[in-house]
């Protein structure tokens, strides 16, 4: 899409923004192979599908179903199109123009093992009228309350407010609040996990340096998450401590389903369902 109207800062970083999703998505699915082989015997590889979007654009999913990782998928696309009239009264910029333009990385891993806990992480950049990044990260401890879960939260936040202090003094907290905010699941009245980060429609009028804080973003992702896997996979667990883990699962569908933008804009935006559903967990149980 050659939108005129678009921010031209933002129309020149699309070739950027494009590849940096792909080659972050090449590198997290080599740390996790690379965990996968330190797993034990036959283990998952990513397998990737690529789907097309009619209207413009595409995207391919890379799912791996392991000893380690029961089911993760890295999934990136980039798309391109029309709102539909209703959902463009929504989106940032679009106005009476519905035309836009978007590019991304979503990640979701559920752990074979309630000692290793889940977690979620997306990057992307949106164009319309207007230009700008989003994204975040937030980590789902299994075993919520436990000493381990609770170093595991800090650890990860660390690497996140070292990203955010990089490039602004109130971009740890005022982003940290986001995300206990909107990752929170008001029918039951309680957060879906430990947080992390979450922002969105950033555009703080310099977009190389937007862009360069979302790449930190991912950095900070592949910098924290395999190390807490590394350190909790070869823990013991119970059949009571992987059961409470599927009940927690549950939490996890509610809030993709129920409140997630992710969801929602690949759906009003005629996505691939698969891929959306991605992030759905091989097994979930409700009392």
């Amino acid at each position: 899409m050659n939108d005129l109207s678009a921010p031209p800062a933002h129309e020149a970083l699309k070739p950027a923004a494009t590849a940096w999703f792909a080659a972050l998505r090449d590198r997290i699915c080599a740390a996790f192979e690379d965990i996968e082989d330190a797993g034990g015997a036959d283990p998952g590889r990513f397998v990737r599908t690529a789907w097309e979007r009619p209207e413009g654009g595409g995207g391919v999913m890379s799912v791996m179903r392991g000893q380690v990782f029961e089911k993760v998928g890295v999934n990136i696309s980039v798309v391109q199109g029309h709102f539909s009239a209703d959902f463009a009264r929504q989106m940032h910029g679009a106005g009476e123009n519905a035309a836009f333009w978007a590019a991304g990385i979503s990640l979701v891993a559920h752990m074979r093992s309630p000692k290793v806990p889940a977690v979620h992480m997306n990057t992307r950049m949106i164009v319309t009228t207007k230009g700008w990044f989003g994204g975040g990260g937030d980590l789902t401890p299994l075993q919520p309350g436990t000493a381990e879960a609770g170093e595991d939260a800090a650890f990860f936040h660390a690497a996140y407010k070292a990203a955010c202090d990089r490039h602004g003094a109130d971009y740890y907290e005022k982003f940290k609040k986001w995300c206990d905010e909107y990752f929170y699941l008001p029918h039951r009245k309680e957060p879906r996990g430990a947080g992390g980060i979450f922002y969105d429609y950033l555009d703080s009028g310099d977009a190389g340096a937007d862009f360069a804080f979302t790449r930190d973003v991912g950095e900070a992702f592949l910098a924290a998450y395999p190390q807490i896997v590394r350190r909790r996979m070869g823990e013991s667990f119970t059949p009571e401590e992987r059961e409470a883990q599927l009940v927690r699962r549950g939490r996890y569908v509610e809030f993709n389903l129920l409140y997630d933008r992710g969801t929602m804009f690949g759906l009003k935006t005629g996505g691939n369902t698969e891929a959306i559903l991605m992030s759905m967990p091989p097994e979930v149980k409700w009392p």
